[in-house]
């Protein structure tokens, strides 16, 4: 069965893919040996990124930006992340149901997934998806997050160009300009435009870029959309192809994939550590031990956790 899934991703079986999904979303035993086998099949796809706090309009935008994409006939991949639900676990498919147009078209596959209790608007799954999606064929990954907060900025690990998503008259603009969220910005949208407030927004985001005076390689541009009519959606589209542009002919586009390609490896063995570490000392009889002495001030923490290490056996690492 594993050598079936991974066949059908390389050879475009949409239920070996959503399979395979399932399967690194529930952490299975296949997941590793799934994405080495069809590690060789990606870096092609294009990622994007789409963040900005709950109500902004994301989905919509996403939903419109597939249209154009596929008038060009580009395929598409679209995850997009959902509140996890309390009962189940899973997302509550919200965003999908937003993309309802595009669910026939076999050139667009949309995965909502839950953010599992994972902060920074994304889901742990988030980077494999993307692995799986690029062998799969899709030019074009659009990564849809959670409704963030003002320093939940995990997409820039995983997008080659970020559109953050603002709103005119919601009382938070100038809060959100404050954060790191506006930092990550390689295009900004003030989505609802037709709104009272927009022009104001608009300013706010220019008075901010300019903050510094220093002058910018690439300058975020502020694009205003409304997604109920498809207004600005074309100049948001034409946005895009001129920041993967300025990446490409920059060669950043090579150094930053090349940069996450290290984090990715620091990220693997950190996790890998630390679940080799807590399967010997979850529940084990030293652990508790150890609680129950720095309970009662007889040892520290500090001193249990070297204490710990000294007794880990690190050979029972996954090679």
């Amino acid at each position: 069965m594993q050598q079936k899934i991974i066949e059908g991703i390389i050879n475009g079986d949409r239920r070996m893919v959503a399979r395979a999904i399932s399967l690194i979303e529930d952490e299975a035993s296949e997941k590793e040996t799934i994405l080495s086998a069809i590690f060789p099949y990606t870096g092609k796809a294009y990622c994007l990124g789409i963040t900005g706090a709950p109500g902004a309009g994301k989905s919509s935008l996403v939903d419109q930006l597939l249209v154009l994409l596929r008038r060009q006939g580009l395929r598409v991949g679209v995850i997009a992340v959902d509140p996890t639900s309390p009962f189940t676990g899973g997302a509550i498919l919200g965003d999908r149901i937003r993309m309802q147009e595009h669910a026939l078209d076999k050139a667009v596959f949309i995965r909502s997934m839950g953010t599992r209790g994972n902060l920074g608007g994304l889901s742990r799954a988030t980077k494999d998806v993307i692995q799986i999606l690029d062998a799969f064929g899709k030019d074009v990954v659009i990564i849809e997050t959670v409704g963030v907060g003002q320093s939940e900025v995990d997409i820039i690990k995983y997008a080659d160009t970020t559109v953050v998503v603002l709103t005119p008259a919601s009382g938070d603009s100038v809060q959100t300009i404050k954060a790191g969220i506006m930092e990550i910005a390689d295009v900004f949208v003030v989505n609802k435009a037709d709104l009272p407030g927009a022009d104001r927004t608009v300013s706010e985001i220019s008075m901010m870029l300019d903050l510094g005076g220093k002058k910018r390689a690439w300058r975020p541009p502020i694009v205003r959309t409304i997604t109920l009519d498809g207004s600005g959606v074309g100049e948001l589209h034409r946005a895009l192809l001129d920041h993967r542009e300025y990446l490409t002919s920059s060669g950043r586009l090579e150094k930053a994939r090349e940069d996450r390609v290290r984090r990715d490896i620091v990220d693997l063995i950190e996790y890998k550590v630390k679940s080799t570490i807590w399967r010997q000392v979850s529940g084990s009889a030293e652990f508790e031990l150890l609680v129950s002495r720095i309970m009662s001030r007889e040892t520290d923490p500090y001193a249990a956790a070297v204490q710990i290490l000294r007794s880990i056996n690190l050979n029972g690492l996954s090679p």
